[in-house]
């Protein structure tokens, strides 16, 4: 019978608990912001700081086309009050609750609708919209101008406050351009030139007057797969421009990165670069910030060896 009676509490109180949180949780006055992939996520918390709830779908260290998302993740997303998303074909395993949360009327951001979008220029996505638009911080600045009134319009919103944040962090993003210019400026016009896994440094290129040389993967997405004679063309223009380095992302394998090094039969150092989401707080690249300055400090020294 003691036994019972122990067990009982503990039950109850476990129940207790749950309920407490519960209430907690629905008492919290704040408006929720479901934020898509994390880079974005960390950008939407810089500007609202703790103002609101700010949930973000994609883990850490996760690939933005592929991820997937819980029940519970779906209905968290279809009950906000804003969403925040890339785009442009980006979230390709998302798309389907990103769609069901608009059609019920969920008030929605999509960031790609807010930038200058450029195509992809070769491949098999040529002619397709290029969503990886954050390897240029000037667009990620677009992105700022144009979510801050987004944000401004939930409401319990403090506009004053989050227009401060949004200057403030306007500043760094500005600051962070022009690091990326300096730095880049270091390296000879020669050597200019990115052989990564897949499409993805497009914007960064036009930007700060970089070649893509070519890509292992032939396409805008981690979820093509090349075939032998991609591999070739690659290991012949690896050959011909001489280039000391090529880059794989962190969120992908580097493995076809790796045997195109070892087939080119020439000295080419493998980099791991943070382009496609960032890690956890712990890690190299918790933050957009740091990632992209990580990512220039590790292109600038490949590329000047």
């Amino acid at each position: 019978m003691r036994r019972l009676r122990t067990l009982v509490a503990v039950v109850l109180t476990g129940l207790t608990a749950a309920l407490l949180t519960a209430c907690h949780a629905s008492a919290d006055p704040r408006p929720v912001v479901v934020v898509s992939t994390n880079i974005l996520g960390d950008v939407v918390g810089e500007l609202v700081g703790d103002q609101a709830a700010v949930v973000t779908l994609m883990k850490p260290n996760a690939d933005p086309h592929s991820f997937e998302i819980s029940a519970q993740e779906a209905a968290t997303l279809r009950d906000a009050d804003l969403l925040v998303s890339n785009g442009l074909g980006l979230e390709e395993g998302l798309r389907q609750h990103l769609d069901a949360a608009v059609d019920a009327g969920v008030a929605s951001f999509v960031a790609g609708d807010v930038i200058d979008v450029r195509d992809y220029r070769e491949g098999d996505a040529a002619g397709m919209p290029d969503s990886h638009f954050w390897t240029d911080p000037a667009r990620m600045i677009d992105v700022v101008d144009a979510l801050e009134p987004a944000l401004a319009a939930l409401e319990g919103i403090d506009t004053d406050a989050l227009a401060a944040d949004a200057a403030a962090y306007r500043d760094e993003l500005e600051a962070l351009d022009a690091e990326m210019a300096a730095a880049f400026a270091t390296i000879p016009a020669e050597r200019r030139s990115l052989v990564t896994n897949h499409h993805v440094f497009g914007y960064l290129a036009d930007r700060f007057d970089f070649t893509v040389v070519g890509t292992v993967i032939p396409g805008g997405t981690t979820l093509a797969a090349p075939s032998a004679s991609d591999l070739a063309d690659l290991v012949g223009a690896v050959q011909e421009t001489g280039v000391p380095a090529v880059f794989a992302e962190s969120s992908a394998p580097d493995r076809l990165v790796q045997a195109l090094a070892e087939e080119a039969d020439v000295h080419v150092e493998v980099i791991e670069l943070f382009t496609e989401s960032l890690t956890a707080d712990d890690g190299e690249a918790p933050d957009y910030l740091t990632m992209m300055r990580v990512n220039t400090a590790r292109i600038t020294s490949g590329l000047t060896r």
